[in-house]
């Protein structure tokens, strides 16, 4: 490994990752029966099940390779700390931590900041309320173009303070309008509906994609693997890549898995139904990349 950090890529390999086991975050049946409703879940999780599931899961990442950081238990968060991507973005230059649009996610980022900066993980800044801005909302087309979800859990002002931050890190910054789709509660990202697997290959729900992003992804040259509206609801549209060409995805979703495989990639699967459609996050959700190549 040739650095610690830095992950301006949504697909280059995969080499040190940041999670948090569901042991650490939901720790118990009981626990889950309390507090899932007051998060928006899609009914009760099965604990249990969420064990098994996370268990293949982390085996692809760690059968990837990559070094696998784990978050420890934290009073200060709940639930939802199991979807590590969201409170941070790991830049050339350092970790960015982020103002969570959802309340009972606020306390994360500073969750996140004291474990990364004891493991020497710089931190380049703090973005504070009222901005918002949420990790699924940003993601890398290359490594000096990011575009960036204009929905409710990010707004301008999150928006102009990622600007700032990454100022000489960055060419351009493509702001995408968001639906209202679900409405505010509901949570859409903007990789709610772009997964990138290479760098001419991407996972997307164009129903919920503003024409001029669409053009502009197939002015790159990008694949797209359209995503039917069955397999969107199962988080179809929600892939990993742990490599060019290489990703991991829920199992269930047969036409986003085929298009992919006549792309040319290679898919690893997990059951999720418990650990991920449940709080509507899938592997991308579950993971916050610190290191690509």
């Amino acid at each position: 490994m040739t650095r610690a950090y830095g992950s301006q890529s949504m697909y280059g390999r995969l080499e040190r990752v940041l999670i948090k086991h569901p042991a650490d975050a939901f720790q118990s049946q009981a626990h889950l029966d309390e507090h899932s409703a007051a998060y928006g879940y899609i009914g009760v999780p099965d604990y249990a099940r969420v064990l098994e599931e996370y268990a293949v899961f982390e085996g692809v990442l760690a059968g990837c390779g990559c070094q696998i950081l784990r978050l420890p238990p934290d009073p200060s968060v709940g639930l939802d700390s199991i979807y590590t991507h969201d409170p941070l973005k790991v830049t050339q230059a350092g970790a960015i931590y982020l103002p969570m649009g959802k309340e009972l996610r606020s306390a994360e980022g500073a969750a996140s900041r004291r474990f990364l900066e004891a493991q020497s993980i710089p931190t380049l800044g703090v973005i504070e309320p009222p901005a918002r801005i949420e990790g699924g909302d940003i993601v890398w087309l290359d490594e000096r173009t990011v575009a960036i979800g204009r929905g409710y859990r990010t707004n301008d002002a999150g928006i102009q303070a990622f600007r700032d931050l990454t100022r000489g890190l960055l060419d351009e910054v493509i702001v995408v309008p968001m639906p209202h789709a679900g409405g505010p509660e509901a949570c859409l990202h903007l990789m709610s509906v772009i997964s990138i697997v290479d760098r001419d290959l991407a996972v997307v729900y164009s129903n919920y994609m503003p024409v001029f992003f669409r053009q502009r992804l197939l002015e790159r040259g990008m694949t797209l693997v359209e995503t039917p509206d069955d397999e969107y609801e199962a988080l179809g549209t929600n892939v990993l890549a742990l490599a060019p060409r290489v990703c991991l995805m829920l199992a269930g979703n047969p036409v986003v898995q085929a298009g992919l495989q006549a792309a040319g990639a290679l898919v690893h699967t997990y059951p999720g139904a418990e650990v991920s459609y449940r709080g509507t996050g899938g592997p991308t959700c579950l993971t916050a990349p610190l290191l690509r190549l």
